[in-house]
């Protein structure tokens, strides 16, 4: 006989057609009651959602494959609702802290003198990483687009993005901002592009300058260590965090390439909270905006649905049960088995192994068609 039970905060739905929050569960004990022990030999009780159907994700987020059936294009619209349900109930993430205020309007103050502004996303979520507001801003200012981390992405992946924006007629380079692949074409791109500023200077009687190029983005997309690279020394303060940059600085890169350094921006409201979840597993965004158990809760939800991760993989990892049904359990059997029942650490866990790279080659986006 199953036991209908309300879940306050403790599953994350797997499907978004559920006219309430009701769920049947198999007859057992609560996780919050289960001890180390228990954890690793009771099984985990079975989730099924009432009045809505199981996600048939089975999307291409990092098989080395080209992605071009209908059924995986299909699949990835299904993963974006589904992840768009699972994240409806949590309370939103929103991050602005002051300085990002103050470094918006002092950014609008330098567009003017850019010949040309670089602008860095994270590979693995370029849609989310994107500011609504940069086309505005630019207007028809000479633009190179950066996806950084490629190195975290699968090369179907890389193939599609590159595809798809310059079908938009944007200049795409694609780096990996730790090791410095692709700093030194970039630097070669812009110079390339605003190579037209001291011809006209000339014209007029001038004397040739250096190009200025902006480099913009969201926090922690990799904008200093890029620059790093550029220069070949650390010249600008860099950390795997969000908000390590707190002021714009100009820096020469040989005589021909000025460079400005640039705060991370993001919105003062981040209005589709799926992407603010994925700036969040993607340690794009302030970690105190979020509540880390969610999160990972939504990443172990996505990790067993992709083929080249899947349960089995979370399970050989961290020697814990899953089932691909409820995070919030599996962040808890982990928390219980190696935390002494502290999830945050749990969680923190997790989401670093993603952020390391732990599970393999994964994009949480491709290109809308």
């Amino acid at each position: 006989m199953s036991l209908h039970v309300q879940l306050s905060g403790l599953c994350l739905p797997t499907t978004r057609a559920i006219p309430t929050r009701h769920f049947y569960c198999r007859s057992g004990p609560s996780p919050a009651s289960l001890t180390p022990s228990a954890s690793a030999s009771l099984p985990h009780p079975t989730i099924q959602i009432v009045g809505g159907r199981t996600s048939n994700f089975l999307g291409n987020l990092s098989t080395k494959g080209a992605p071009n059936s209908d059924l995986v294009e299909k699949d990835w619209v299904d993963f974006e609702a589904d992840l768009y349900y699972w994240t409806n109930p949590l309370r939103p993430v929103q991050w602005y802290p002051g300085h990002i205020a103050k470094t918006e309007k002092e950014l609008k103050d330098q567009l003017r003198l850019m010949d040309v502004v670089i602008e860095v996303r994270d590979a693995r979520i370029p849609m989310s990483t994107s500011h609504p507001q940069m086309d505005a801003w630019l207007g028809n200012r000479r633009r190179i687009l950066v996806l950084n981390r490629e190195d975290m992405i699968s090369s179907a992946d890389r193939n599609a993005w590159a595809d798809y924006f310059t079908r938009q007629g944007i200049k795409v380079v694609f780096s990996n901002g730790k090791l410095g692949m692709g700093a030194m074409k970039l630097g070669r791109l812009a110079k390339t592009l605003a190579a037209d500023v001291n011809v006209k200077r000339r014209a007029k009687g001038l004397l040739p300058r250096a190009v200025r190029a902006g480099i913009v983005g969201y926090p922690n997309v990799g904008k200093s260590s890029l620059i790093n690279r550029l220069l070949k020394r650390r010249m600008c303060p860099a950390a795997p965090r969000p908000g390590v940059t707190r002021e714009l600085r100009w820096v020469r890169f040989g005589k021909d390439l000025e460079l400005l350094d640039s705060p991370g921006i993001i919105p003062m409201r981040i209005s589709d909270q799926t992407a603010a979840i994925k700036l969040a597993i993607c340690d794009d965004i302030g970690e105190k905006s979020y509540n880390a158990a969610d999160v990972a809760a939504i990443l172990v939800q996505i990790l067993t649905k992709l083929p080249s991760v899947g349960i089995g993989s979370l399970q050989k990892r961290y020697k814990v049960d899953a089932d691909g049904q409820c995070g919030h359990i599996f962040v808890q059997k982990l928390a219980l088995q190696l935390f002494n029942g502290d999830s945050h650490q749990a969680a923190f866990r997790i989401l670093s192994d993603f952020r390391k790279g732990k599970f393999g080659w994964i994009a949480l986006e491709r290109p809308p068609r």
